[in-house]
């Protein structure tokens, strides 16, 4: 029978998890007898081929910062992020790839060659992100057999280790992206109505605010900048995420800071740092009320907010929460670690669903009474040209086909028609996002799907799209008349491109990968 893992790759941290022989997850130390791995890489400056993953590679920082890589996850889908390492440059997807390359030779050590794995995303990650981090898999070596959304896992681990029941909002605020999602939870039946998020609001944003006070404090001493090179810059950073931490346990956290125009001690009351951070939560607060306001219900209608994510520990946090919802919330779990676990429980379901005789009974019998239903957390449509009916001219717009929050598994079906006689092609364009106005939605996939030549005008184009229970989305698009068809499985490249081309480059990425001795 096949291990069956769930894997958190984290903007800060990443952890995997296992489900053992009766089907509970357990979380997997690495080579180092850490539960949790920092996301920080570190190419050796004696052998090219050799990577540092972990605490070694944040250590390591601190004395040559050109060779180290943090927070990459921030740039994920994203076509212009390169990291120059030896004349070589690495893109997202293959620094990924290299942090879970990690996870899965420690954990094979112990329980031998594992292959299948679902690995979690925030809830808001777009199309070119989600596919961006199944390719991160492919290229370690993985057969990726789902993607679960964060809050979606942390959920899932909740509502099998503890009494949940009600309308549930998931808080999820971790190293680098926040998220909140609402569900209906009752025993271990779960369906999700709606989510909202931000991939650039986490912990690493108020580690920049301590670092902010440090280096406004020494300036007002001294007239002179704290921090003069990339390595000052990493070693400081690492300060602040420990001021941090100090801050949620004492109210005032001290430190000395060593630079170029004499040492001081600086002191940050907790005070500051709640201060400093406010904007942020301002942020957070606006999505929550905004993902209420999605499900139609007012901050009285939750009955329980979980809290997932490190920086849910914050008292801040936890405060404005409290004062939110009238009642605190709930802090039971591992906040670090819920993830990885419920990303488990889903890789078991979606095994049980796809492949039940690779499932060991003991581990079908422990996840049997597990329902989840998950929902889309984006609207997809295309772009097309209706008449207007006062003016009489066409208009561009983006016409929605699969509409935010419906239950997974979807299908959905527009007919749209050529605009002109003799129209041999179509540009067809997949779209991400609420809005009716093309400026303001993701394209995240542009065709030209060939047609038969001198037709009429107002020939239909039939097109459906689908979006199945483990985040992969199909298009396809059917001339009605010719029944000619164009598929589109949104295998993206980063650029939002499917092609053989993309095909080679996963091939280049797992290569490249494999090449590397990770650490």
């Amino acid at each position: 029978m096949t291990n069956i893992v769930g894997i958190d790759l984290g903007t800060t941290f990443s952890a995997l998890a296992i489900l053992n022989a009766i089907g509970k997850p357990e979380i997997i130390p690495n080579a180092d007898g850490e539960r949790l791995t920092p996301s920080a890489i570190f190419f050796d400056e004696e052998n090219p081929d050799i990577v540092r993953i972990g605490v070694e590679a944040i250590n390591s920082r601190h004395l040559n910062a050109q060779r180290s890589v943090r927070w990459v996850k921030r740039h994920m889908g994203d076509p212009d992020y390169r990291k120059n390492i030896d004349s070589r440059d690495w893109t997202p997807v293959e620094l990924s790839a290299l942090i879970l390359k990690k996870l899965m030779q420690d954990c094979s050590v112990e329980h031998g060659e594992t292959r299948d794995a679902v690995i979690s995303v925030p809830a808001h990650f777009d199309e070119v992100r989600r596919k961006a981090t199944m390719d991160a898999g492919t290229a370690a070596g993985l057969n990726v057999i789902g993607i679960v959304n964060e809050p979606v896992a942390a959920a899932l681990y909740y509502a099998t280790t503890r009494k949940v029941s009600g309308r549930v909002l998931v808080y999820d605020l971790g190293g680098g992206t926040f998220d909140v999602t609402i569900m209906n939870v009752k025993g271990h039946e779960m369906d999700i109505v709606c989510s909202q998020g931000d991939h650039a609001l986490g912990g690493v944003d108020f580690d920049r605010k301590v670092l902010d006070m440090l280096e406004q404090s020494y300036r007002e001493k001294y007239s002179a900048e704290l921090i003069d090179s990339d390595e000052d810059r990493a070693k400081y950073e690492d300060e602040a995420e420990d001021i941090k931490r100090t801050l949620s346990r004492r109210d005032v956290a001290k430190k000395m800071l060593y630079g170029p125009a004499g040492n001081m001690r600086v002191e940050i009351t907790r005070a500051m740092f709640e201060q400093a951070i406010s904007e942020l939560m301002d942020r957070a607060d606006i999505l929550v009320e905004v993902a209420l306001e999605e499900a139609g219900i007012e901050p009285s209608g939750i009955d329980k907010v979980l809290l997932v994510g490190g920086s849910t520990r914050i008292p801040f946090v936890q405060q404005r929460l409290e004062k939110m919802f009238g009642f605190p919330p709930e802090t039971a779990v591992n906040v670090d670690e819920c993830v990885a676990l419920g990303a488990a429980l889903h890789a078991g379901l979606t095994m049980i669903r796809e492949k039940p005789d690779t499932v060991a009974a003991g581990i079908a019998d422990g996840l049997k009474d597990i329902n989840l239903t998950d929902v889309c957390n984006h609207s997809y449509g295309t772009i097309c040209a209706p008449l207007d009916k006062e003016t009489g001219r066409r208009v561009i717009e983006n016409r929605i086909i699969l509409k935010k929050n419906t239950p997974l598994p979807c299908e959905a079906s527009q007919m749209f028609y050529t605009l002109t006689k003799g129209q041999s092609e179509v540009a067809v364009t997949v779209t991400q996002g609420e809005d009716r106005t093309v400026d303001y939605v993701n394209k995240i996939a542009t065709h030209k799907f060939k047609l038969p030549a001198d037709r009429p005008a107002e020939c239909p184009i039939k097109v459906t799209y689908s979006y199945d229970v483990n985040q992969r989305m199909h298009c396809k698009f059917e001339d009605l008349e010719s029944g000619r068809v164009l598929e589109v499985d949104l295998a993206l490249d980063q650029d939002g491109k499917v092609s053989k081309r993309n095909v080679k480059k996963k091939e280049k990425q797992a290569a490249a990968v494999g090449k590397s001795k990770v650490r």
